[in-house]
């Protein structure tokens, strides 16, 4: 099986160590990350998204980021758009997408907290993987 990763870049020091975790749990499921792709932000991510999911190559992508909350209520509006559009791309193509971004109304402590987010969705997306490829049988 082999796995995307798009990241955002913003809240580096979050998401680079989501990163980490994803792709040790990936190699603990025994997929492949094939490619990791990384965009400036969460709301980034439909476009690159859609266009792995597109690959024969890939089997399923994991979206991770943290979005942090702000003193407006942007960050739920980025994390309403990006997990819609996962789902929309999911549906679309027929292959899983992970929705490992935290948020919104999370402060850069919690979002510290959960990193774990990253390993979930790498579960989610070999889980729902492999669970496709039996229906196809």
């Amino acid at each position: 099986m082999k796995i995307a990763i798009v990241v955002a870049d913003f809240n580096f020091d979050v998401t680079s160590q989501m990163l980490e975790r994803a792709s040790a749990q990936a190699e603990l499921l025994g997929a492949e990350v094939a490619r990791v792709v990384h965009v400036p932000g969460v709301y980034d991510m439909p476009a690159v998204v859609k266009r792995l999911l597109a690959r024969k190559d890939v089997d399923g992508v994991v979206m991770l980021g943290a979005v942090i909350k702000g003193d407006t209520k942007h960050d739920e509006v980025v994390i309403g758009a990006a997990a819609n559009a996962g789902a929309q791309l999911a549906m679309q193509f027929d292959k899983p997408v992970g929705l490992g971004i935290t948020g919104p109304g999370m402060t850069r402590d919690q979002a510290l907290d959960r990193l774990d987010n990253a390993r979930n969705a790498v579960d989610a997306v070999v889980k729902v993987s492999r669970l496709l490829q039996e229906l196809d049988v």
